[in-house]
């Protein structure tokens, strides 16, 4: 086998930024539809909308996450001794409570420095940090904003900025991985196999 066998993810990190932007804004329409109905509760339009949001969240989450378990292939072949999440954990982390409020973030920046020797410690890892910090304030904001105070208007514009951010700011960590993936694999010599005999 070599290495030019692996194939930076370009296709699934296009389809995942599409998906992401596309659920962000369908976010948006959400979060509207949910104070409309809140001001005046006779409106049945967000449940509509909420269900919307969810199918095409959930269509964003398929191609992010095919996308994210390629670039962890990918970068544990680049650097195999270099510590990447193992398969199951850069997916699972995702789902396991706790867990999932601080191993993506870690799983997302071992496979960045393992993708690439180029990857820059101080910028690279400030975009994924400001990445997971707009994902889960606005995870908190919508949480407060549903529990202690329904229908506020600045908890929904803060909410949705941060997911828009949040939207904005994955897609450029995707980009940046698959542009660093995609560098080292068009300069990684192949890997000639060992003589029989």
């Amino acid at each position: 086998m070599t290495s030019t066998a692996l194939k930076a993810p370009r296709t699934l990190a296009r389809c995942a930024q599409t998906a992401i932007g596309v659920a962000a804004v369908a976010d948006v329409f959400r979060a509207v539809a949910l104070r409309e109905h809140h001001l005046h509760p006779s409106d049945a339009s967000s449940e509509t909308v909420s269900r919307v949001f969810v199918y095409l969240m959930t269509l964003a989450i398929v191609p992010f996450l095919a996308w994210l378990a390629r670039a962890r292939r990918n970068a544990e072949s680049l650097s195999p001794s270099s510590p990447v999440p193992t398969a199951g954990w850069t997916i699972g982390a995702w789902f396991v409570p706790v867990a999932n409020l601080f191993a993506p973030r870690r799983s997302v920046l071992d496979i960045g420095r393992a993708s690439s020797p180029v990857w820059e410690e101080k910028r690279d890892a400030r975009l994924v940090t400001l990445w997971w910090a707009a994902w889960i304030g606005h995870g908190l904001a919508v949480v407060t904003a549903t529990q202690a105070a329904p229908g506020s208007m600045a908890l929904l514009v803060t909410a949705e900025a941060l997911m828009i951010a949040a939207a904005v700011l994955l897609g450029l960590v995707i980009e940046r991985i698959t542009a660093l993936q995609s560098a080292a694999l068009r300069t990684t010599a192949p890997v000639e196999p060992l003589p029989l005999g």
